[in-house]
């Protein structure tokens, strides 16, 4: 592979991602920032990231195929890794039904989408899908280095490791509420799957692995929401995210869901490492 990407990662919206944030997380421990909500195919918010920092990685989770040129994609991949080599993957996704124009089969669109990556010299070993179902997962498998998920449990990441087998990436993303008044950190909770889980690929995700309708009926069982958003204390969260590493996760994700993101991101490294760093 030739990334060492650690076992923690920090998700960042792309469009708001700073030089600032990167130099903290870097700081804090954090083995890569997953930029997340649709980055761009210039990759120019990887590309500010990158050059503000000396060790950690930064990914995409996810590009979304239908509103991003592959060639503009992989043009952009060379640049950076010209100056920033074994820093950058690239993550990909199909989108949703109910968001993009067009939409049709996803596993053909990802596998026209990678032929065109692949024939522009982006080597398949940067390259992550954001697999949920057997098909994709199986996609992943085969010509890229692995998966990078978001809402999704470790059975999901259990199933996943079972069709990509011990040689490729696990990577789960969690959201993280950091409030150790239970029924608070639900509401949080709620509010920020709400959108997500009204979003077809992702409930018929849920009850692949189990979930029921009335689990993924508004306002969602209380099952759901505490395995799709990790809460309580930074121990607990810290529980949460060595379940998804003994399920099969190589490297997990982490969504602050937070006023202060990289203050709660600073507390999950330490509950996790055991590395206190100073703000």
């Amino acid at each position: 592979m030739g990334i060492e990407l650690g076992v923690l990662g920090a998700y960042v919206v792309a469009a708001d991602a700073t030089a600032a944030q990167a130099v903290a997380l870097e700081q804090a421990g954090y083995g890569a920032v997953w930029l997340a909500a649709s980055p761009t195919a210039d990759l120019g918010q990887a590309e500010r990231l990158l050059d503000a920092t000396s060790r950690i990685v930064v990914g995409t989770s996810v590009i979304n195929v239908w509103q991003s040129d592959a060639g503009t994609v992989a043009d952009s991949y060379h640049r950076i890794v010209a100056k920033h080599p074994d820093r950058l993957i690239i993550g990909i996704g199909a989108g949703h039904r109910e968001q993009d124009a067009g939409y049709t089969s996803p596993v053909a669109k990802i596998a026209s989408y990678l032929d065109a990556l692949t024939a522009a010299g982006v080597p398949a070993d940067r390259l992550l899908l954001a697999a949920l179902g057997p098909r994709m997962l199986r996609l992943a498998a085969e010509r890229a280095a692995g998966t990078v998920t978001l809402q999704v449990t470790p059975e999901h990441t259990r199933r996943a490791r079972e069709i990509l087998g011990a040689d490729k990436l696990v990577v789960p993303g969690h959201g993280v509420v950091l409030d150790p008044d239970v029924e608070g950190a639900r509401a949080i909770g709620r509010a920020a799957v709400r959108p997500m889980l009204g979003i077809a690929n992702y409930a018929d995700n849920l009850r692949q692995i189990g979930y029921t309708d009335q689990d993924l009926t508004d306002p969602f069982s209380d099952r759901l929401v505490d395995a799709l958003v990790l809460h309580g204390d930074a121990a607990a969260v810290a529980a949460g995210i060595r379940a998804e590493l003994a399920a099969g996760a190589d490297h997990v994700g982490v969504h602050p869901v937070s006023e202060d993101p990289i203050g709660v991101l600073r507390q999950v490294a330490e509950a996790v490492t055991g590395t206190h760093v100073a703000p």
